[in-house]
């Protein structure tokens, strides 16, 4: 007896490991039946008996993986039916009922993990080559290269270099340009010792610019890249390991960032990081080299450079450059055009910040209040292992410093800072420099609206009180 209880204990036991390990297996999830043809064909709506036909499979055979093509597809869509159909099965599948739109559709996506087809990528290739054949090459068979997330690159509204950039544009020396009042908002830059002016009423037309300082071995091409959506302006050195990148624009965002795109590859890049991010360019080790520019008023700037060069306004464009003109609407309110992922009110959505980050820390950011900043001309801080000093002047615009270890006492926010010795420094564009030739070199930075600057670095620390 004993050992038939034996026998039936072991089977018993047998039955009960094989029933656990069964019970443990996660179910499987959905097979995705639709492909992203089905979904171009919804966005057309041309044939009503295949529209009926998908959103019928979509309804019976629902896959989370299809909800980006479905916001995308309820963005572009000219039939109401189509519209009004993926709407009203978004929020029965995902229970998600405050979305107003596809901008809160899209707010609700990104804030849940990534989830898209194998296809998705070919699903943007085909939608967006309609709007221009260029934007095929940026996703087709890209999907697996990508280190954003593909769900979270929109279509800006223009085509490739819709936005014109100013290549090598026509300079003017300050004697003979008449368009700039003294209050007018310029982007300064000073490489090789030549200081140019580039007005803000000129580049929120254009958006990025190239442009050579110095001649010879000792030139150096650079772009300027002006996203006016995230309010950043940052100089790029364009050669990278002997290779001179040619970049351009896309035509897309990120996170309502501009992204870039190189003329070779057609490799999509991050505008505020400088390095690609979809496409074969992609790991290859490559993050342009960014510089300092000043944001500042005409009047500033010419009077530190009275040797300065200054965009002309022969552009080969027709645009109206008057002072705040372009994206007026915008830039008077606290509104967004694109929406991101992230709601931040620790600032307005547009109030400017000083945006700092150093090869010696990529994975540390700083953003700082300029308002902040007003009320301390000498400010110290450091990110990672890099101490910096931002010295702020009578105008408003920043410069950031590597100290070295000097502690300033005074700057009487022109040109003369005094160290806790006695010691007086010049301020330069270059360097502080006293009066025995020792050097604190210059760092790089830019402004950006806080918005922008914390959707590229959602982790970034900010001080602002």
């Amino acid at each position: 007896m004993a050992a038939a209880l034996s026998v039936v204990t072991i089977v018993a036991l047998m039955l009960f490991k094989s029933w656990s390990a069964t019970a443990q297996i996660k179910p499987q999830e959905p097979p995705i039946i639709l492909t992203h043809t089905d979904f171009i064909e919804l966005i057309r709506g041309s044939e009503a008996d295949k529209t009926m036909d998908v959103l019928g499979v979509l309804e019976q055979h629902w896959h989370r993986k299809y909800i980006p093509m479905m916001i995308e597809s309820m963005n572009y869509t000219n039939s109401s039916l189509v519209r009004h159909s993926l709407g009203k099965l978004l929020f029965e599948k995902t229970g998600y009922t405050h979305a107003d739109g596809t901008n809160d559709w899209y707010h609700w996506l990104w804030n849940q993990p990534e989830s898209i087809t194998d296809d998705y990528a070919e699903f943007k290739a085909q939608l967006y080559q309609e709007i221009d054949p260029a934007f095929d090459e940026y996703f087709s068979g890209r999907q697996a290269s990508a280190r954003i997330r593909l769900d979270e690159i929109r279509w800006g509204g223009v085509v490739q270099d819709g936005i014109p950039p100013l290549r090598d544009p026509q300079m003017l020396q300050t004697r003979e340009q008449d368009y700039l009042a003294d209050d007018n908002v310029v982007f300064g830059v000073k490489i090789n010792g030549e200081a140019r002016a580039y007005p803000k009423r000129i580049l929120a037309w254009h958006e990025m610019f190239t442009d050579t300082f110095g001649e010879g071995d000792s030139a150096e091409p650079i772009a300027g890249v002006y996203c006016t959506l995230c309010g950043t302006v940052i100089i790029y050195k364009t050669q990278h390991n002997g290779v001179k990148h040619q970049l351009g624009t896309s035509g897309f965002l990120y996170r309502s960032n501009k992204l870039m795109y190189d003329q070779t590859t057609h490799s999509l890049w991050s505008t505020v990081r400088g390095e690609p991010v979809v496409g074969p360019l992609v790991d290859k080790g490559i993050a342009l080299e960014h510089l300092s520019v000043v944001t500042t008023t005409w009047g500033e700037w010419k009077r530190r450079h009275p040797n300065t060069s200054v965009l002309s306004l022969n552009t080969g464009h027709q645009r109206d450059y008057g002072e705040g003109v372009a994206y007026h609407d915008y830039f008077s309110t606290d509104r967004l055009m694109f929406n991101t992922p992230f709601n931040d009110n620790r600032l307005k959505n547009k109030q400017e910040v000083l945006a700092l980050r150093f090869q010696g820390a990529p994975d540390k950011q700083l953003a700082i209040d300029t308002d902040f900043l007003r009320e301390r001309p000498i400010f110290y801080e450091s990110v990672g292992k890099q101490r910096f000093v931002v010295l702020t002047d009578s105008s408003g615009a920043n410069r950031v410093y590597d100290p070295k270890g000097v502690q300033f006492v005074n700057y009487d926010q022109d040109k003369t800072v005094t160290d806790a010795n006695g010691q007086t420094w010049s301020l330069t564009e270059e360097a502080l420099v006293n009066n025995i030739g020792k050097r604190l070199e210059r760092l790089p930075y830019h402004r950006a609206f806080w918005f922008g600057w914390h959707a590229a670095f959602p982790d970034t620390r900010l001080i602002n009180e």
